[in-house]
């Protein structure tokens, strides 16, 4: 049961991640696109920011505490 739980985390965990560096890059390119006069969804990019970027950042960091966290018992326990 641990042991699902913790695979099922990590791979939440790593779609999550691959939405923060997607919306990483869709920032970079976004800011170089707003200089180059070319529209390409900063202002989304920003009104997406607080209900979608900065829960998934939270997210991340949490559940990478949590898994940590559970990887460093399991040793401990299991010694």
């Amino acid at each position: 049961m641990k042991e699902q739980f913790l695979k099922w985390l990590n791979f939440i965990l790593m779609l999550d991640l691959f939405l923060v560096i997607f919306s990483f890059f869709w920032l970079a390119a976004a800011v170089i696109g707003r200089g180059a006069k070319i529209p390409l969804g900063l202002d989304l990019w920003y009104k997406l920011w607080e209900p979608v970027f900065t829960p998934a950042i939270g997210i991340l960091m949490a559940g990478a505490l949590i898994s940590g966290a559970a990887s460093w018992l399991t040793k401990r326990l299991s010694q």
